[in-house]
């Protein structure tokens, strides 16, 4: 039979916080709670365009169902802390799919609060407070392309989102149009000559802009990005792939 129930994933670092999430999720009528995938059969969903190919979603006591394919499946996400490894499997579950992701979050620093929004993460939820009901209507809303977060985060990302929107237009000041999140690309030529070890005097003859333009640059972006200085912006450009 056709199902409108949720198909959803769970992941996390460790077995113990997995058999958690899947404990409180697995009983609820409206959801499919897929089994765990060994690394072979992550990797030929991969290769199968993020599809579980010839896999149907049973739960205990019911016979198999066949999941729609137009509606998206939700992966909820446990992380104590945003970190490199946890920021590579974001963007392993939302690469190339129509897959929506909710957070469990043990903390969130305002930079990280808003990488796992530019993302694409659709809901968050506090460790502390991921009780099965809150889980799930975590899962529906993100089924439903919406967004939930805790009130304290909405306060916290709109403060972050207006600071960012300040500095976005003090930079646009030094020229061209600056993106609220990401780089421009004057500022990822800027942040390349400064990889290749030129000081601001030799960017500026470079880009043909002057001293005060680069340093504008610079500034506006490592203020946009809460980067620390020049190093860190470098090293953020080629941990993002733009240089």
């Amino acid at each position: 039979m056709l199902t409108k129930r949720v198909t959803v994933t769970v992941h996390a670092s460790d077995p113990l916080s997995r058999a958690g999430l899947i404990s409180h999720l697995r009983h609820q009528p409206s959801l499919d709670v897929l089994p765990e995938r060994a690394e072979g059969e992550r990797d030929q969903e991969e290769r199968d365009g993020g599809e579980w190919v010839g896999r149907e979603p049973v739960r205990e006591g019911r016979e198999p169902v066949r999941e729609e394919r137009d509606a998206p499946a939700v992966a909820v996400m446990l992380a104590d802390r945003i970190d490199e490894s946890t920021t590579a499997e974001l963007r392993r579950l939302l690469r190339g799919r129509d897959q929506r992701v909710v957070l469990v979050a043990g903390e969130l620093r305002e930079p990280d609060l808003l990488s796992v929004v530019e993302y694409g993460v659709r809901a968050i939820i506090w460790r502390h407070q991921a009780t099965e009901q809150r889980l799930l209507s975590a899962v529906h809303s993100a089924a439903r392309g919406e967004g939930e977060l805790p009130p304290d985060l909405v306060s916290r990302l709109l403060n972050q989102v207006g600071r960012l929107q300040r500095a976005t237009a003090a930079g646009a000041t030094a020229g061209g149009a600056v993106p609220l999140f990401g780089m421009a690309p004057r500022e990822v030529d800027v942040l390349r000559l400064l990889a290749e070890g030129l000081d601001t005097r030799q960017i500026s003859e470079r880009l043909a802009y002057s001293e005060r333009t680069v340093k504008n640059i610079l500034h506006a972006l490592m203020t946009r990005l809460q980067l620390t200085n020049r190093a860190h912006a470098v090293a953020y450009a080629l941990r993002e792939g733009y240089i």
